[in-house]
């Protein structure tokens, strides 16, 4: 009797471990981070007095994701195999942002929502786009974000403006992607911290 529940274990083990065999290896995943900005400081810039904080951008569910998304042609939006983003497209773009906007130097202080600090103002807005496309057979990496500046007593919206970039990549692979996506982030960011200067209330800035 014994015998025969060994034989019957040993079996069952042999039959688990034959069905584990067939199961597919799951496929190696690479993670991405944007290349580091190359955008130098504005410390000649007139500077703000006031502080800023700057929100995590809202985003459709396809877009507030670690998927590097991709639309290879007409309104088919998909995503690269075997890659990921290290955060959710969001965040990406709004720690770019902070990165920037710290080492331009314009504000007093600029800091993230996730620090639940009070500031003067609040760099919010809505992505729309982060993803590749396909165009004349080149492969671009676009972004647009609608941008509002808020005030953060009153909550009134000061100022609101549709930013779009675009930076073609050198070629069709993922890391190329990823160092286009680098270019265009800086692209967008230069402009919407221009806009921000021109933007804030006039009364309160002051000279480097």
């Amino acid at each position: 009797m014994i015998h025969a529940l060994r034989a019957a274990t040993l079996l069952g083990l042999s039959s688990l471990l034959a069905a584990c065999s067939l199961l597919p290896k799951a496929q190696p995943i690479d993670i991405y981070l944007l290349p580091p900005s190359t955008l130098a400081s504005q410390a000649s810039s007139p500077r703000l007095a006031q502080t800023l904080s700057v929100v995590r951008p809202q985003a459709s569910q396809v877009l507030d994701s670690t998927r590097i998304a991709v639309v290879p042609a007409g309104s088919r939006i998909s995503s690269y195999k075997g890659a990921r983003w290290g955060d959710p497209a969001p965040s990406l773009l709004r720690d770019r942002l902070l990165d920037v906007l710290r080492r331009d130097g314009r504000f007093t202080a600029v800091a993230s929502d996730e620090q639940h600090l009070h500031s003067d103002l609040e760099l919010r807005g809505n992505l729309l786009s982060f993803q590749s496309e396909y165009h004349d057979g080149q492969v671009q990496a676009v972004i647009r974000l609608d941008a509002q500046l808020v005030d953060s007593e009153s909550r009134h919206i000061l100022a609101s403006r549709r930013f779009e970039v675009s930076q073609t990549s050198s070629d069709a692979q993922v890391a190329s992607v990823v160092d286009a996506f680098g270019t265009a982030s800086d692209s967008l960011a230069r402009q919407l911290s221009d806009w921000l200067l021109a933007s804030a209330p006039k009364a309160r800035q002051t000279a480097p």
